[in-house]
């Protein structure tokens, strides 16, 4: 996928730390092996492994040892044979065909000159060099096995630095994740998994990082799920946030995207406390060719959401994205105006809003957890969205949320283009966070 290409070129801070961690980490009580020597010690092995069937091919021939005990049979008739040549004395009157002295004569026609012209089948030795081929490829074979047992010890070449999976490194690892914002318990859980099964082994930085990603995939994975759509009309879309999230611009993104998709959307300009947040709806509007809906600086946000409710259900709309004004999880008045603009929704469509989507900074790190505790208890949070992944080193804490909320994860963000937002994918995310596979 493109869109995750870029996640990989633009989340580079987190797979570097990580990666630096993970290296430094390693060579700390590791130790350089060799990967031509182990290859070499590997090859071996499976050289003495072709070799065994061989032996066995020859211990089949003992089967054969049947025909041994022919041959004893045979010399047996071999003492029989020396009495034959025997009565041979008798025939020595044989040699009256000594006129066969004129059959050397015979042999004068020299026909047997002409045999050696039979030496001519030497051009069969030039047919020895044609099974000389397959003897590079019993070489090659080895070739392409170094190869694999290169990426499995790591790096393909040269020395790889590989240390014990031990007490000391498990609680190192825990540090560099806890450290990557991925929380204490989370970063606990993964590696208590990889000390399952691989205690006590010499692992690489390569084999920490795949590890890492087939761990952090598997957790993610239950929640990468996209919006859900629903026939109700208008499906109306509450978006929360606190200051500074990209709440107003995920909001464009998203209306943009549906549009594109074919259905018919309306905006509502929910934080009337800030001009710059409603000017910049409308520029997405206008992009994207779907009306926003407005009301007077400083007026209630409740009524606004009341009024373009009515407007999107009169016009047939597929979709009503209501924005709202950021507000900190701390501040309860603020908190408390939120859950009024959801009650007053209510009044309309006892169902809505159908999705509350929170929309997280990734730069706020563990803050982000506290942040989806407290608005989940005020609006009802049905997905989140976190944006800004292309900022910050601590990516990590999107695992974190995975893991103790379980919330779905409709889609994330690395930038402000209209392409930089896009589904949720674990295992392309869990590539980028890590740097494995690169």
């Amino acid at each position: 996928m493109a869109f995750f290409k870029k996640l990989k070129d633009k989340l580079f801070k987190s797979s570097s730390k990580l990666d630096e961690g993970l290296e430094a980490i390693v060579a700390d009580g590791g130790e350089e092996e060799a990967v031509e020597a182990v290859e070499a010690v590997e090859a071996g092995e499976l050289v003495v492994e072709e070799a065994g069937p061989a032996e066995g091919s020859s211990s089949e021939p003992a089967p054969v040892g049947e025909g041994v005990a022919d041959a004893p049979a045979a010399p047996v008739a071999a003492p029989d044979l020396p009495p034959a040549p025997m009565p041979e004395p008798d025939l020595p009157p044989a040699p009256e065909p000594e006129p066969e002295p004129d059959v050397p004569g015979e042999p004068v026609p020299e026909p047997e000159p002409d045999v050696p012209p039979a030496p001519e089948p030497e051009p069969e030795p030039d047919l020895p060099p044609i099974p000389v081929p397959p003897a590079p490829r019993a070489e090659e074979a080895p070739a392409k096995r170094p190869g694999f047992i290169g990426r499995m010890l790591g790096r393909g070449e040269g020395p790889v630095m590989r240390r014990v999976l031990d007490d000391d490194m498990l609680e190192s690892l825990e540090e560099l994740l806890i450290a990557a914002d991925m929380g204490v318990d989370t970063a606990l859980r993964v590696t208590a998994n990889m000390a399952e099964g691989r205690y006590g082994r010499k692992v690489s930085t390569a084999e920490i990082k795949q590890f890492l990603a087939d761990e952090i995939a598997r957790i993610m994975e239950p929640v990468a799920r996209p919006m859900p759509l629903y026939p109700t009309r208008p499906q109306v879309v509450l978006v929360v946030g606190v200051n500074g999230s990209g709440k107003t611009t995920t909001i464009g993104k998203l209306a943009s995207q549906f549009k594109a998709a074919g259905k018919s959307v309306v905006i509502a300009a929910g934080d009337t406390f800030r001009a710059a947040a409603v000017e910049q709806l409308q520029v997405w509007g206008e992009r994207a060719g779907v009306p926003v809906m407005t009301a007077p600086e400083g007026s209630d946000p409740a009524s606004l959401a009341f009024d373009a409710m009515t407007k999107a259900q009169a016009d047939g709309a597929d979709l009503l994205m209501i924005d709202t004004a950021g507000r900190l999880q701390n501040r309860a008045d603020l908190m408390e105006e939120l859950s009024k603009i959801v009650r007053v929704i209510k009044k309309k469509d006892p169902d809505a809003p159908h999705n509350t989507l929170l929309v997280l900074d990734a730069t706020t790190g563990q803050n982000a957890l506290s942040q989806v505790d407290t608005f989940q208890k005020m609006a009802d949070v049905s997905g989140l969205v976190m944006t800004k992944l292309d900022g910050t080193a601590k990516g990590g804490v999107l695992v974190a949320l995975a893991d103790k909320f379980g919330l779905p994860i409709h889609a994330i963000g690395v930038g402000e283009q209209i392409d930089d937002l896009d589904a949720f994918d674990p295992r392309e995310f869990a590539e980028a966070l890590t740097g494995a596979g690169a």
